[in-house]
């Protein structure tokens, strides 16, 4: 009798021991997992290699590049002058600190796990010890391109190029409208009228400028080509304005500028004026080109263009 329950007790152990086995491998595959994601990683900016956080959480800005950070979602603890006074940003950047390059003790206070900046900001080395500080170089990167790079900063990068994709897309649309209403050949002019000076731009200057010449292929005159296209803008007195006045015209003004050109004969008798061609944006704002001012900026030129 004992020879033959010893097989049977034997082949019960075994199975009570791999249903244990089981029951045990299970609760192991049923433990939430680790996150594996690394906390930091190796962003190659221009000046080499930085580490920065995979998901930074306070960020400071301090040379623009803000609407950049909002529109991908990132928090925004500290910005600079222009950016807290942009009108475009007045709800987002309500609770942001204002800052610059030289306020490193409030910079301290703030905690900042990355900061991002022009290439021409001061104390580098001292926000470097605040924290991970990536800088660009104005104009080395086109307005997309550094979307992207941004993007590519704030591990966001498929966000980031989604974006640029669906607004060439926008914006080239609108300039098809656009150019079959006032015609190929139409030409439009950017001016801005800041403090007592008078200014015309190219195509790479903010002000919408992008928008109108690179995206919408709108035509610039040819002595705005001259004078601006090199360099992005050029400086000029108001008695030629009418030999740099396309037919159609962007005024770009601050509220406190000097607008007394404009009751002047010669600027009412440019044909772009009598004929009620001239678009007027605030200028406080418009030298952005980040995503949340480009999207304000072609709804404006849509219905400025379309509509009048």
């Amino acid at each position: 009798m004992k020879k033959l329950l010893l097989p049977f007790i034997l082949l019960l152990v075994l199975i009570i021991s791999a249903c244990s086995s089981d029951t045990s491998s299970s609760k192991e595959e049923s433990k939430p997992k680790k996150d594996e994601t690394p906390k930091t990683f190796t962003y190659q900016s221009e000046t080499g290699p930085v580490e920065v956080p995979t998901h930074p959480k306070r960020v400071i800005l301090l040379s623009g590049f803000t609407g950049n950070v909002i529109d991908l979602g990132v928090n925004v603890v500290g910005v600079d002058v222009w950016s807290k006074n942009n009108p475009t940003f007045k709800d987002e950047l309500k609770d942001v600190e204002e800052v610059s390059d030289e306020s490193l003790e409030k910079i301290i206070e703030l905690e900042p796990d990355l900061i991002i900046g022009l290439s021409n900001i001061k104390n580098i080395d001292k926000l470097k010890e605040i924290a991970p500080t990536v800088t660009y170089t104005w104009g080395k990167l086109d307005y997309l391109q550094q979307h992207v790079e941004i993007g590519k900063l704030l591990n966001k990068e498929k966000e980031a190029q989604a974006w640029v994709d669906d607004f060439k897309k926008q914006a080239e649309e609108a300039g098809d409208e656009i150019r079959a209403k006032i015609g190929e050949d139409a030409t439009v002019s950017v001016f801005e009228a800041y403090d007592k000076d008078l200014y015309v731009f190219g195509d790479n200057w903010a002000r919408g400028t992008e928008i109108l010449y690179q995206a919408m292929k709108l035509k610039m005159p040819e002595k705005v080509k001259e004078m601006a296209l090199k360099d992005g803008y050029y400086t000029l007195s108001a008695e030629v304005i009418p030999e740099y006045a396309g037919d159609y015209i962007v005024m770009s003004k601050y509220a406190d500028a000097d607008t007394a050109f404009q009751e002047t004969d010669t600027y009412k008798n440019i044909p772009a004026v009598k004929n009620n061609h001239v678009f007027e944006m605030t200028g406080n704002g418009a030298s952005f080109s980040d995503p949340v001012t480009l999207e304000k900026q072609l709804a404006f030129f849509k219905k400025s263009f379309l509509e009048n």
